[in-house]
């Protein structure tokens, strides 16, 4: 026969589950409880079983409260103790139960050998846990993490509920560079210890190192909801929120389209928080979507270019740069960059079309290219073009030559610059040029056929270079 207080010396906080398993003997126990505390009992009960331990321990506080001579209430409100891991809060308990019940027992006076064998086993088991407890103690104290974390294991297998163990455990995660393992340990710990502030706190700067800076902010909240006065977690909310206040500011700038005040935000964000390089590879990923969207390539290749030194395999930066070579008419790599991508994102229909795009392009610009004709960029304006296309046909137009040879020279060099200026000047064939195709390309264009575009020296004459479009009844006369 054990009593409940030797079963807590010799166990100490590693083997809560003894408690939990002979309370399952009490269920009918009679102690002339009132309605209330019947009540508060069972709904302690069903939340033990349910593993929350906070709010168990509630409702047994309400049940000693409401009957401070029920042995039952304060037996098992010991029994939350131990489960979280507070052997010293649950002796007084266990005392007062045998003060109460002098018989009180926690295993039966004349045991069934089925039952005996039960105890023999579980206490040999207590042994067991005691010695890895003692060699996970060992272990951390002479940096061995990864066999503490290995002797942690095993005692959090059968004690799920001690926090402490948890906690130790996060710390041996942290040591070997795991922090989302020690994150999701330290969140167990704040939900088995009440007022756990010190968790909050480790959860908040664990994420902040991350870089998810949204859920390091809710972390430290629920630090300062349980002590607002508490100042490791109040000077990390205000780094916190200030960073976060910065990157919500700058992705909406990029949602409006306003590229250039969004990089000064994320450059504020670099220098808000320098130390940790998280914020500074996605502050300059998306610096570099920034310089791709305004069409500032030569700007998006350099940052993109930084970002992809850092993560080789970003996929975002390598979605940018591929654009902002494809303005600076670099196919072979723009074509490059998005066979990268799509091998680490094969369904990314984005990477798909853009690859697509770059290959037309690259096939185009071995052919007929209007904005080479001209000698603008591909993301010129449309009064950058009129005015390339008035100097062009100006000094080609065949009126200028009178040799022969010169003159026939000039004449297809003309239908090429008029060409290229009924193309570019028209946003709608513009946009099929864009693509890759050539809308002035009789093989380009389904059905074939031949195209209206196409057009000899002779349906040129008497165009005008000065006006908008369309035929002018005026020829060009220079002696």
């Amino acid at each position: 026969m054990v009593a409940p207080g030797s079963v807590t010396s010799r166990l100490g906080s590693v083997f809560p589950f003894l408690l939990v398993l002979v309370d399952l003997q009490y269920e009918g126990a009679e102690c002339g409880v009132n309605a209330d505390v019947e009540k508060h009992l069972e709904l302690g009960k069903k939340l033990l079983a349910a593993g929350q331990l906070a709010d168990a321990l509630s409702q047994f506080h309400a049940a000693v409260d409401g009957d401070p001579d029920n042995y039952i209430a304060y037996y098992r409100r010991a029994t939350v103790f131990l489960a979280m891991g507070k052997s010293k809060a649950a002796l007084p308990d266990l005392t007062k139960v045998i003060q109460l019940k002098m018989d009180f027992t926690a295993l039966k006076s004349n045991p069934s050998e089925n039952e005996e064998k039960e105890a023999q086993s579980q206490l040999i088991k207590s042994d067991e846990m005691q010695r890895l407890r003692s060699q996970a103690l060992d272990a951390f104290e002479s940096g061995d993490y990864a066999a503490a974390i290995a002797f942690l294991d095993k005692i959090l297998e059968v004690c799920v509920w001690d926090a402490e163990l948890r906690e130790l455990r996060a710390e041996c995660f942290i040591k070997e560079g795991e922090p989302r393992k020690a994150i999701s340990d330290l969140k167990a710990a704040s939900k088995l210890k009440n007022d756990n502030t010190e968790a909050f706190y480790k959860i908040s700067t664990l994420y902040y190192q991350l870089g998810d800076h949204e859920l390091s902010l809710s972390e430290v909240r629920e630090c300062l909801k349980l002590d607002q006065d508490h100042k490791r977690c109040f000077a990390h909310y205000k780094q916190v929120k200030k960073l976060n206040k910065l990157i919500e500011s700058a992705e909406e700038l990029i949602r409006d389209g306003r590229y250039t005040d969004a990089t000064s935000k994320y450059e504020s964000v670099m220098k808000t928080e320098p130390s940790i390089a998280e914020y500074t590879i996605r502050s300059k990923e998306r610096i570099c979507h920034c310089f791709s969207k305004d069409e500032k390539p030569v700007e998006a290749i350099r940052v993109c270019s930084e970002v992809l030194q850092m993560e080789p395999d970003n996929v975002n930066a390598l979605k940018d740069r591929a654009e902002a070579y494809l303005i600076e008419e670099m196919y072979d790599e723009a074509i490059q960059d998005y066979e990268t991508a799509q091998e680490h994102n094969e369904n990314d229909q984005q990477i798909r079309e853009g690859l697509e795009k770059a290959q037309r392009l690259l096939k185009q610009s071995q052919k007929r290219d209007y904005y080479k004709i001209l000698g603008v960029k591909r993301n010129a304006k449309k009064q950058e073009i009129i005015k390339a296309y008035r100097k062009l046909a100006l000094q080609w137009h065949p009126d200028n030559f009178q040799n022969e040879e010169e003159k026939k020279k000039a004449e297809k060099k003309f239908i090429d610059i008029a060409a290229a200026k009924e193309v570019l000047s028209d946003p709608e064939m513009r946009k099929k040029f864009d693509d890759g195709e050539d809308p002035l390309d009789a093989e380009s264009q389904q059905g074939g056929g031949g195209n209206p575009f196409h057009r000899s020296w002779n349906s040129w004459q008497g165009f005008n270079p000065f006006s908008s479009g369309g035929p002018f009844r005026f020829k060009f006369h220079f002696n």
